[in-house]
This record gives structure tokens, sequence and C-alpha cells, in this order.
């Protein structure tokens, strides 16, 4: 019989996994590398100028997915020894058994990737003493804390599949999560998602991004 799960596993470019989702029709990952597109968007333009300005940093990241964001993180934490609070929403969890085919451990040399899908949604989990995480299954127009964030990893699907996550009540709605100063970082750059950040109280900065991507954006809360 035909393993349908692991049909939908595509190799990246440098190597490491990305996943196709039918429902979408999108990949979670760029196909020309997932592994250097989190880092260059996420790891290089958020996480470590978050470290930079705050002492401990309070993440929220829009879209879990294959959990590749959150390892990343885990790891520089550890390297750096600076303690990250992570709270991540997805709507649609990966399936366990698809997470475990994933080959970050093998391409990073770690052992987090499957401890990452495997803790209880809604439940703190210390994963390391410098990382904790807590997963929400929900929308994130659904999502209510009390608690505020001084880095957001933007991480939705492209506006091309899921055009209702890049309009300015959504910003707006990150906003009122956000500390004053805190950044947002996200793989699209196009023009009507910086008009929305900028009316939503953000400015805008413009950076080089990962492999044939121009441009991707870093956004700082006024």
């Amino acid at each position: 019989m035909e393993n349908k799960t692991e049909s939908r596993l595509v190799v990246t470019a440098d190597g490491s996994h990305s996943v196709w989702k039918p429902e979408t029709g999108q990949y979670y990952h760029s196909v020309l590398g997932a592994l250097q597109e989190s880092q260059r968007v996420f790891i290089e333009l958020g996480l470590e100028a978050a470290f930079e300005r705050f002492e401990e940093v309070r993440l929220f990241e829009m879209g879990f997915g294959t959990g590749l964001n959150a390892l990343l993180t885990l790891l520089e934490a550890e390297k750096r020894q600076k303690r990250v609070k992570y709270t991540t929403v997805e709507a649609y969890p990966l399936p366990l058994l698809e997470a475990r085919l994933l080959n970050f451990d093998e391409v990073l040399d770690t052992h987090f990737t499957v401890a990452l899908h495997e803790t209880p949604w809604g439940e703190p989990a210390e994963l390391s003493p410098f990382f904790s995480l807590t997963k929400y299954q929900t929308r994130l127009q659904d999502f209510r804390m009390g608690k505020r964030f001084n880095l957001v990893y933007f991480d939705a699907f492209a506006p091309s599949s899921q055009p209702e996550l890049w309009n300015v009540d959504v910003f707006q709605q990150l906003a009122r999560m956000m500390l004053p100063g805190g950044l947002l970082t996200t793989y699209c750059s196009k023009g009507y998602v910086q008009r929305n950040l900028k009316a939503a109280g953000f400015t805008v900065e413009k950076h080089p991004g990962p492999a044939r991507k121009r441009e991707v954006l870093r956004a700082i809360l006024q």
C-alpha cells in the first residue's frame, strides 16, 4: 500500500524537509531551503535582534507547522544561554506520524523535533533550562491570552492561500498582544502587507531575504 503520509514530505534545496499541504496547495517552507529560510527570517532578523533588546524573550508564533522555527529557537537559546518563553497557535496540527518523519534532528544533529510535537496542547512544557513551549490548537483569530509578547514570528501560509490572516485586523490583534518596541518578522513583503502593518501601528523595515527571495520584513511596534 502506498504511504500517503510519507509522500507529503519533500527534501528542499538545503537538505532539510518541508511538507506539502494539499488543503492549501502550499509548502510549509520554501523548497529552495527550509532551514535557510527559517534561519534568515526568524532567527537572524527576529530572535537575534530580540536577544539584544530584551533580557527575556517572550515569543509568539503564528503557525507552529513543522516545528522548525521552534527547534531553531530552542537551539539558539541554549547556545546563548538566554531564556525564551515560546507560545504558538496551530489550527491544523501536523499528524505525529508525519512529524516523526521530519529530518531536522538529522540535519541539525539534535534530538528535539519529536518532543516539540509530542508536548501536550495547552500545557507549558520545559524542554530546556532556557526554553519553554506552550502550544494552543486554535485559530489566531480565536486566540486570547493576558500575557504580552516582545517577539512575533508571523509564519502563516501565503496570502494567496490565507488572505484573512494578512489584513489590518489581524495585525492590530497582534499589536494588542505585544509590548511596545516588540518585533515581528515575516517572509512576505508584499506592498499591501507592509501597508497593513503600518496601519496597525508598526514601523516596517525591509531586509534581504534568503535564497532567491529579494526582501523580507521586520516590523517594530511603535
